[in-house]
Formats: C-alpha cells, structure tokens, sequence
C-alpha cells in the first residue's frame, strides 16, 4: 500500500506541473461534446432527447480516454530510468505500477467538475435520485480502475511515449461501436452483435439507465442492474487479465 501510494503520489504532482496537458483535456473534451450535441445530434434519433442519450455516453468514453494517458506516462516512467531504480528496491512490482495506474485515475478527478458543469450548459438534465448517481460515479471508478491496467500493460509494452500514444490510439475507434454515441439498432446487423455485448456499450448503458430513470426499460429494453451486472463481470475480467501482465512485464523490463 505505501509503494502504491508513494507511486501514485509522484504521478498526481507530475500532471499537476503539467498544466497544458489539462488544458488540452477540457479542450479536446468540449469539442466533442458540442460537435455531437449540435452538429450531429439533429440527424439522430433515439426515443429520447439526443442530449440526454448523449451525456452517459460521454461518461463512458470518458473512463476508457482517462485511461488512454496511462500507456504514455508509463513509457516516460520507463525511458527516464524510474522503473529501474524502482526494481533496485525491496517493493511488489505489482504496487509499482498500480501506484501509476491509481495516480493517473486520481489526477482525472480534476477535470470532472468542469466537466459536468459542461454537460447542464448544453442542455442534459435528469431526473435520478442521489443514489443512482452516487452509483453512476461508483461503478465509472470502478471501470477507470480495471481499464487502467489494460493501458499501463501497454505502455510497458511499447517502450517509448510515441509508440505508447500510438498503441493506446487503436482503442479509440472501438468507442464508435459502441452504443455511447448512436443507438447500437442503428448499425448493419453483423456489427449489433459485438457492438451490444463489448464493455464499453455495458458501462454506457449502465450509466445511461441509472440517469433515464422511468423511461430506462423502455429506451433499453433492460433495467440498471442487468448492465450494472455486465459491466463489472467486464471490469473484473480486464483486471484479472492485465493486472498479471503488466506486472510480469515491468519485472521483465
């Protein structure tokens, strides 16, 4: 726990003195949502008003992306010789690069405020209680956490930033065959059967019926909990396979 602490530590302070890349950050991530809130959102349809199918979706992709930062500060970490020094000491080597992963996900938290203060001022509004959104945050840590060492096995991986910015990219288009910004019926019917079962349609329908509330079965054709369901059994599978491999590749170095 100190290792993981004293880890995640030093990597919440490096983005901290990194102010551009949080810049960037709320840059980027305004884009996006004004680009399909008001360009795209007049062509697509969804029983509800698009904003509101929109904005879980964001929340969604906005786990895995907080991630995507992960695979690169790894590969700094380990081209300015930390990770070797590191294994000079007496620590787990599995507390070594959960530290990176935990800070990485803590230093994320500062942009959540903006971030749904950004959200009402396009238009999404709900009509869920505290409790189904205390849940709405719960569950997207849970999934920020398990998603993380998918991206710090690949940073490990690839051994410089640019070949980790690149390979954390690849998962970028996954996000679109998704149901996080269109409907997954929408879609040409080979592509609905990985589209409604992959983990990130699962974590966005799960946020999304804890924010519709009434018209969730309707809309989803499921309640909160069978996704809820889906999406941890999701989160525990991607922990329980890259937890081990990205331990096993730092000590390999």
């Amino acid at each position: 726990m100190a290792t993981t602490l004293g880890v995640a530590r030093r990597t919440v302070l490096r983005s901290i003195r990194t102010p551009q890349v949080f810049v960037i950050g709320l840059v980027q991530g305004a884009m996006f949502l004004l680009i399909f809130r008001y360009v795209f959102g007049g062509a697509i349809t969804s029983g509800i008003r698009y904003v509101d199918f929109l904005v879980p979706g964001f929340v969604g992709t906005g786990v895995l992306f907080s991630g995507m930062g992960s695979a690169t500060g790894v590969a700094e970490d380990l081209t300015d010789g930390l990770f070797d020094r590191l294994r000079s000491l007496p620590v787990p080597r599995l507390a070594v690069v959960s530290g990176r992963g935990r800070g990485r996900h803590r230093a994320g938290h500062a942009r959540s405020g903006r971030d749904q203060r950004r959200r009402l001022a396009v238009g999404f509004r709900t009509s869920a209680s505290i409790f189904a959104l205390l849940a709405v945050v719960a569950l997207c840590v849970v999934a920020a956490l398990s998603f993380t060492w998918m991206f710090v096995w690949l940073g490990i991986l690839a051994g410089n930033p640019q070949a980790a910015q690149g390979m954390a990219l690849l998962v970028f288009p996954f996000t679109f065959v998704s149901s996080a910004f269109v409907p997954v019926d929408s879609m040409p019917g080979w592509m609905q059967t990985y589209a409604s079962n992959q983990p990130l349609t699962q974590l966005v329908n799960a946020t999304r019926a804890f924010t519709l509330g009434d018209k969730t079965v309707a809309v989803l054709g499921h309640g909160a909990g069978y996704f809820t369901v889906r999406a941890l059994l999701w989160a525990l599978l991607f922990t329980a396979i890259f937890a081990p491999l990205a331990a096993r590749r730092y000590q390999r170095g």
